[in-house]
């Protein structure tokens, strides 16, 4: 059940959060990748409302349900590419943030799929999915119940 309406509540706040989530979803690094990042983040910060968000939004953009499916367990799935096993290895690491940081290694390995516009790309993209999954976790908004507001009904997944 959810517990209050913060879109209602700090309106001006959410109109300028969700332009800030729009304008780094443009980002033509982000093509292909950006329904992987934000599906993971919400997977791991536990955002019921996020991950039934973007498995609707991967599905309408032609993304595969398996491939969906193994998000969760793509360090052993044969599904995804170095590029888009990379940006999800980032995603893990920033949406946990490790005690001692972000490794060197880490980075540099980052920078051999990714430029350095395109890495800061995906991090804005993980910083965003990241806020959301936390006003979610803490106001609880109910999985689905947005759908029809936002086209994510024609997924065909109910």
């Amino acid at each position: 059940m959810a517990r209050l309406p913060y879109y209602t509540l700090e309106p001006e706040l959410y109109k300028q959060y969700l332009a800030f989530n729009e304008a780094v979803g443009q980002k033509p690094a982000l093509k292909g990748i950006k329904e992987l990042v934000t599906l993971r983040a919400s997977q791991i910060n536990g955002c019921a409302f996020c991950v039934d968000m973007h498995v609707k939004e991967a599905k309408l953009k032609g993304e595969r349900e398996l491939r969906l499916h193994h998000v969760a367990i793509w360090h052993e799935s044969p599904l995804f590419n170095d590029k888009e096993r990379a940006a999800l290895q980032w995603t893990e690491t920033l949406t946990r943030l490790p005690a001692e940081g972000v490794s060197d290694a880490q980075y540099q390995s980052m920078l051999k799929e990714f430029s350095e516009e395109d890495l800061t790309a995906l991090t804005f993209l993980i910083v965003a999915i990241n806020g959301w999954n936390r006003l979610g976790v803490a106001f609880q908004p109910v999985p689905g119940s947005s759908d029809k507001l936002l086209g994510l009904d024609k997924a065909g997944l109910v």
